[in-house]
């Protein structure tokens, strides 16, 4: 095996993402590697990862791995921290079995090559951890749920805002697990019902590839584009509870304004409550963190604030998670039968009523009784 191309270097793979060309060689430092990020990397179409860390510890079964092999993409796994050094940005190298090199043939570092039968393997042995694992995930949900009760009790202020959502229905984005082909589905009930939009950090970029601009942005702003937020949205920026809050600076440096919202739990949490509490009729989620391996893949030992926004908002929620899992159906040759019989049959009786048509009709009868006679 031997591939050869530009490389990219990022201990931050959202970082990374955003320079990646097709046909690069992503260079990462991120265990476990998540679904959403692995789709980034597909997006960008890369020939190769070259991983410091294993993609999957074998803590939880994470599915980027696998999404990545499944479309021929070239995994190397545990490269070791000095890769992350050893490789230049933008430099040319090439992979041949489980060693790195500069075209020079300059060893730079050595990993282990996946194949999808080794993934396969660690993804079984995975999920024989999920049941001690998932006993921890609860008691830490339900410890925090404690502490942060107050989060959706009343505790939170939110800002005035020029953004008006009383009455009016709610599309709260987050780019989560099939977040694009989820919005896709829903594009015919955004451009009736036009609804408010809200895109949590990144979800706003999903907004505007869309076709879409989004109304407001709720989030720390560590994932969202210059471009998103210099589209017009109002802006809100999620801040710690001691009222720290590192991506108003951003803003800031943009020349843009912005308000705050001190508040424990995450910026979708901030950005659900903040749409009930402002009186929202529905609220439609799309791609939003509800299950353990969404918290597990972003690094949380537990859900609790998500969990109590939820048990508040539930009575105006719909979560448009896998709807479009709904829709994937291709149609068979029935339903292709029926569409060309329901074509037919108008022009069938556009050809009966002409009169020329009936004349040559008439024509055609009669040479095939003569042709009988004879």
């Amino acid at each position: 095996m031997k591939v050869q191309g530009t490389a990219r270097v990022d201990g931050k793979t959202k970082d990374l993402i955003k320079r990646l060309r097709p046909g690069d060689i992503a260079v990462i430092d991120h265990s476990d590697l998540d679904e959403v990020a692995a789709q980034s990397l597909l997006e960008a179409k890369v020939k190769a990862v070259i991983n410091a860390q294993p993609f999957s510890t074998g803590r939880y079964p994470n599915l980027g791995p696998q999404l990545l092999a499944k479309y021929g993409v070239i995994l190397v796994d545990r490269a070791g921290g000095e890769i992350m050094e050893r490789i230049r940005e933008g430099e040319q190298i090439r992979i041949v079995d489980s060693r790195i090199e500069n075209l020079g043939g300059e060893l730079l570092g050595e990993g282990t090559v996946l194949t999808e039968a080794m993934i396969r393997r660690q993804l079984a042995e995975a999920q024989s951890n999920l049941i001690s694992l998932a006993e921890k995930f609860i008691d830490n949900t339900l410890e925090f749920a404690q502490r942060e009760k107050g989060f959706v009790l009343g505790d939170v202020e939110f800002p005035p805002l020029e953004t008006k959502i009383a009455g009016r229905h709610v599309v709260v984005v987050v780019r989560g697990h099939n977040y694009r082909a989820d919005l896709y589905t829903l594009r015919s009930y955004i451009a009736d019902v036009k609804p408010v939009l809200i895109g949590v950090d990144g979800g706003a970029d999903a907004l505007l590839e869309m076709g879409c601009k989004p109304d407001l942005i709720v989030g720390d702003m560590d994932s969202v584009s210059d471009t998103a937020l210099q589209s017009g949205a109002e802006i809100l920026v999620h801040a710690y509870p001691d009222g720290r809050a590192p991506g108003l600076g951003r803003v800031k440096e943009l020349g843009l304004s912005a308000k705050t919202v001190a508040a424990p739990g995450t910026s979708e949490d901030i950005a659900l409550l903040l749409a009930y509490e402002l009186g929202a009729s529905l609220i439609v989620a799309v791609g939003t963190h509800s299950s353990m391996i969404d918290f597990l893949e972003k690094g949380r030992p537990g859900m609790a604030s998500t969990f109590l926004v939820r048990l508040k908002v539930g009575s105006v929620l719909v979560d448009a998670r896998g709807v479009s899992e709904l829709y994937k159906t291709r149609p068979g040759r029935r339903h292709l039968l029926q569409v060309l019989v329901a074509a037919a049959l108008p022009l069938a009786v556009l050809l009966m009523l002409s009169s020329p048509v009936r004349q040559v009709l008439r024509l055609i009868l009669l040479q095939v009784r003569l042709a009988w006679r004879w």
